[in-house]
């Protein structure tokens, strides 16, 4: 998968921490969804296989990822120590977020998606 020149020019601008943490999700998605594209909407990294599957974002206090709005209900158990919206996880440290239970949101979004 070929990585978008625009998301990198929206990682280049942020504080080094933040372009970890973003370029940590964004290389668990395209290993995770290799035939993923790889955007920039609505002024933020989005990855689609045709319909939006997550994005990501640096916020002011915090990192946002939004995903599948029923599967981050179903696996909120496993992100209950992070503040969870409906479809947006949110976390301060890349550390704190469970990138297996990430990784296991993608695969079950993209096998919806396909099934569809």
């Amino acid at each position: 998968m070929e990585k978008n020149p625009q998301v990198d020019q929206y990682f280049e601008v942020l504080a080094p921490d933040r372009q970890a943490a973003l370029e940590k999700i964004r290389t668990l998605i395209l290993t995770t969804v290799p035939v993923i594209k790889d955007t920039m909407q609505y002024r933020m990294p989005t990855y689609e296989l045709g319909d939006v599957v997550c994005a990501a974002a640096s916020q002011k206090h915090y990192v946002s990822l939004y995903m599948d709005v029923e599967l981050v209900e179903e696996h909120r158990d496993e992100l209950a120590h992070l503040d969870v919206g409906k479809s947006c996880i949110r976390f301060k440290k890349i550390e704190d977020l469970p990138m297996d239970t990430i990784r296991q949101i993608l695969e079950e979004t993209v096998a919806r998606q396909q099934s569809n």
